[in-house]
């Protein structure tokens, strides 16, 4: 039953996520804040919102390993198990795009957060630290779009700014706009309360620490949105899409779901995350290079290797 239960808390945690991001998006462009704001902001956080919920809820219930290890999980199934999948089904070109300053972005997080880390735990100051980082990370991010923007030739791609976020609806009506809110923000605290309840109760069946737990079911859980979004990304030839949704969504996780959910509770570092886990996830992240820097699309080569380490790293953390 418990399986059961996780896997509910998945699925309500994955629509009503979409959900809210829908409703915030057009709710901001209704009240008049710019689409690319939005962008930068209401999505961002929006899709990070089931990790959010769900290491809140784990920290002020006494199961700070599943907070903690579901970022740091997170972090490395998005590089090892989102980007293997979709190389298997189809070769991501990303050699044709720049993604060397976000890369560049996300290892500087990831240093500032293995740094933090050796503190021995994450609370308010290292909280608004990384919230910090983040603001400037946002503000830098918009500073480059809007000059990005400035410098087009072409006037429809100023005119069309909305079809670029994720979930903007122009014709949506009030009612709806409002649907999706009340569902996304009834559906994911129920959705992190089924999740987290059930893995620990699953965690003490098994014997295994909720760290581990925290590492691999749930981790891989609250990646499974991402895992769609990079596997149409790569079927409809956007891979640059792809790439980049992994790189953001991994500075989200260590500045934003951290940063807030230190404020709200400590999350203290067990000595396993500062003797593997944390390296483990900046060698992931490192394996990004050959792809940022040097031209080589993920090929299905590429894709087994990543996919082949993610399967070494899981089976080694639950052993």
């Amino acid at each position: 039953m418990e399986w059961l239960l996780v896997g509910l808390g998945l699925v309500i945690l994955m629509f009503a996520g979409d959900a809210l991001v829908r409703g915030a998006v057009n709710l901001s462009l209704r009240m008049g804040i710019p689409a690319l704001i939005v962008g930068l902001t209401v999505v961002g956080f929006g899709t990070s919102a089931p990790e959010l919920l769900v290491s809140i809820k784990a920290a002020t219930e006494g199961a700070p390993g599943i907070a903690l290890g579901n970022v740091v999980g997170s972090n490395i199934a998005n590089v090892l198990l989102i980007l293997g999948i979709p190389a298997l089904i189809a070769v991501m070109h990303t050699a044709d795009h720049d993604t060397r300053k976000s890369f560049l972005v996300m290892i500087a997080a990831t240093v500032l957060f293995i740094g933090l880390a050796f503190t021995g735990s994450f609370g308010p100051l290292a909280g608004a630290i990384l919230l910090g980082a983040l603001a400037l990370i946002l503000w830098d991010a918009g500073r480059d779009a809007v000059r990005h923007r400035r410098d087009a030739a072409e006037a429809d791609s100023l005119c069309d700014v909305e079809e670029d976020v994720e979930g903007a609806d122009p014709n949506m009506p009030w009612w709806k706009i409002g649907l999706f809110l009340v569902l996304g923000l009834i559906g994911l605290p129920l959705g992190a309360d089924l999740l987290v309840d059930n893995a620990v109760i699953i965690a003490r069946e098994f014997g295994v620490s909720e760290t581990v737990i925290g590492l691999t079911l749930v981790a891989i859980g609250t990646s499974l949105p991402e895992l769609a979004t990079t596997v149409m990304s790569t079927l409809r030839k956007q891979s640059d899409v792809a790439l980049g949704n992994v790189i953001g969504s991994n500075y989200f996780n260590l500045c934003g779901i951290i940063g807030v959910t230190a404020l709200v509770a400590p999350v203290p570092v067990e000595a396993t995350f500062l003797t593997r886990d944390l390296w483990v996830m900046l060698g992931a992240s490192l394996m990004l290079i050959p792809f940022v820097f040097l031209g080589k699309n993920i090929t299905r080569v590429w894709g087994l290797l990543l996919l082949g380490l993610y399967v070494a790293y899981a089976t080694a953390t639950l052993i």
